[in-house]
């Protein structure tokens, strides 16, 4: 699957999109798969229900929220990938999704198996796209979307998530 033009996606997922490396999209989304389990495995318990700041998710929230985007962005490109440019895919507010998530009871391990169950049915979607369907056009309501831009942006999307917990957390 070739990368995204920028035409194929609403400029606000230019950053994502620039987080993603280049080469085959398959072998980059089972890189990506990897490292996100291996990073959150080695986060030390201590800081797993930790937030640099008030109002600011803890990183057990962040994984949640990585792994309740990964469903949004599948079904956006399920939609996509069938032709269907008639369904609007409007966008998710995430902080009402973290806020009902009650993830503190639960630990990190099933948040990252959880993580990487999401994450093989996304692969499984993506192994049997033909190029064709990964250029077909959604309606992302604000800005059309192909099935192969969100593939990409799903990558990216992790990746920046990981970069704000380096940054701010760790």
């Amino acid at each position: 699957m070739n990368r995204p033009k920028q035409s194929e996606y609403n400029p606000y997922f230019q950053h994502y999109i620039n987080l993603v490396d280049e080469g085959p999209y398959l072998d980059i989304l089972d890189l990506n798969t990897e490292l996100t389990a291996q990073f959150f495995r080695e986060i030390p318990a201590d800081k797993h229900d930790y937030r640099y700041a008030p109002g600011k998710w803890t990183v057990k929230e962040v994984l949640m929220h990585i792994t309740d985007t990964e469903r949004v962005f599948a079904y956006r490109t399920l939609v996509c990938a069938r032709g269907d440019n008639k369904t609007p895919l409007h966008s998710m507010d995430e902080d009402l999704y973290a806020t009902h998530a009650a993830v503190s009871g639960r630990t990190m391990e099933s948040l990252v198996e959880e993580f990487l169950v999401i994450r093989k049915n996304s692969a499984f979607l993506f192994q049997n796209l033909t190029e064709d369907q990964s250029k077909f056009v959604g309606d992302g309501v604000t800005h059309p979307f192909t099935a192969r831009a969100l593939g990409y942006i799903m990558i990216g999307h992790i990746n920046h998530h990981i970069n704000i917990l380096n940054e701010r957390y760790l």
